[in-house]
């Protein structure tokens, strides 16, 4: 498994980083290990506080450094890289502000005696990262845990290493000891040792479903601690009620924001029959008016994708769908005469249940539009998928929003806006989605152990 950084725009190969050994590996779970019992778990809350509070500020002090790696790495658009950098930051601040609070002793109501919950860390803590959002992954894995007094190791993706090693220097920066948070550059069965380790004693992971039923049968086989998010093909509800401009606006953020590149991106566009015409005519306006360029340049306004086999990916789906059935409303191709790894931005009708498109998920600037005779049949299709991350609904009654998004099976909805992430709003999603919660008091409570104490 190679790690180095390949410029998705211009091709150009730039810094490679080697595996590491086996002996390195031992070396830093001992580290860790060493960092856990003899020192962090011991540290108070406002002594662990006062590090990610500076954390945060070097991360507004180097925004534009931080935000460059991110566009050189993975290709995101500057601007979106430092927006990406400033959410880190405020992640980073609020849970050094609330994690004491979150993690207060609970007393229990008891007709026997006193009875009382004490949250204590778990231990060495393990993440598997993915690339498209480089910071932010580790972000709202490493802060809670951090603050929780876990310690934590990271594999990032191998395409964003540069990002992996800025953000353990961050850390380092900052004042974390050695061992309290590592970047390690492994191989796969290197992943498979660290999560058989009787040192590491919890396993988090963003990334595919593949991967994700991979680390979980080994932990569970370890009998350890999981938490997984695998990604979604979010629904965004349009109902009869809508304001229909608003609603443009936000399928085509929710679409084409980091070039498609996002587990909540509004993936499947659904709109009630007595607006779908004229949604779709200004949708497919707007969604051609996007131009490709240089992610450093901030009159870009589409980015390319990743990578040339995520390109490849993605152009294979659409053609497989277009190929059983599906209507190519636009787009569908790559966008000749850029040198990077550009898709043009694509919407596709007409897609049968029997359709392979109708269960995949599209990781980047592909729009599915469904159109469909009234809610009933919206929150029908919306349920119709093996995922269950997050979800849209438009509607100008907020009431009909809240009770359509009760009627919605995941993990998270939003009624008249697209996804957004904020520290204080939880994260995660069901079925094929993964399990578990980050940010928000609930991203605190995955890797403790809340321990019963009782008098009689």
């Amino acid at each position: 498994m190679a790690y180095q950084t390949t410029n998705p725009y211009n091709g150009q190969v730039g810094k490679i980083f080697d595996e590491i050994s086996d002996a390195q590996l031992e070396a830093s779970i001992r580290a860790a290990d060493d960092c856990f019992r003899n020192h962090w778990r011991k540290t108070s809350f406002e002594e662990r506080k006062a590090i990610l509070k500076r954390a945060a500020s070097i991360m507004r002090e180097r925004s534009q450094g931080f935000a460059e790696l991110i566009s050189l790495e993975m290709g995101k658009l500057i601007a979106q890289s430092q927006g990406e950098v400033a959410l880190c930051a405020a992640i980073l601040d609020y849970y050094a502000d609330h994690a004491e609070a979150f993690l207060a002793p609970e007393q229990l109501a008891s007709s026997r005696g006193e009875a009382m919950v004490e949250s204590s860390p778990l231990g060495v803590l393990f993440g598997v990262e993915p690339w498209n959002f480089p910071y932010y992954q580790l972000v709202r894995f490493a802060a809670p845990n951090l603050m929780a007094g876990n310690v934590v190791l990271v594999k990032h993706a191998s395409n964003v290493p540069q990002c992996a090693l800025a953000f353990e220097g961050l850390l380092s920066d900052a004042g974390a000891p050695p061992g309290a948070y590592t970047n390690l550059f492994v191989s796969k069965d290197q992943i498979g040792r660290i999560i058989d380790d009787d040192r590491v004693r919890g396993v988090a992971l963003t990334g595919s479903e593949a991967a994700g039923a991979v680390v979980a049968a080994r932990a569970g086989k370890n009998l350890k601690k999981t938490t997984l998010e695998l990604g979604g093909s979010d629904a965004f509800i349009v109902l009869d009620d809508a304001d229909l401009e608003k609603a443009v606006k936000h399928a085509v953020s929710g679409r084409m924001g980091n070039a498609g590149q996002a587990c909540t991106a509004s993936k499947r566009i659904i709109v009630v029959e007595s607006l779908a015409d004229r949604f779709l005519e200004k949708f497919q306006a707007a969604m051609a008016g996007f131009k490709p360029g240089d992610p450093m340049d901030k009159e870009t306004t589409l980015a390319p994708l990743s990578s040339s086999q995520a390109l490849k990916t993605l152009l294979g789906q659409v053609e497989e769908a277009v190929g059983r059935g599906a209507r190519l409303l636009m787009g569908g191709r790559r966008i000749d005469g850029e040198r990077g790894e550009f898709m043009q931005p694509t919407i596709l009708t007409d897609i049968a249940p029997d359709n392979p498109a109708y269960h995949q998920e599209f990781f980047g600037p592909v729009a599915l539009f469904f159109r469909v005779p009234d809610e009933d049949a919206a929150v029908k299709l919306a349920n119709d998928s093996p995922f269950g991350l997050g979800g849209s609904v438009f509607t100008s009654d907020i009431e009909r929003g809240r009770a359509v998004a009760r009627r919605i099976d995941t993990g998270m909805v939003f009624i008249n806006s697209s996804a957004v992430s904020s520290p204080e709003l939880p994260f995660g999603g069901v079925k094929n989605s993964g399990y578990g919660r980050e940010l928000s008091s609930a991203g605190i409570q995955e890797f403790v152990n809340k321990k019963l104490i009782r008098v009689a």
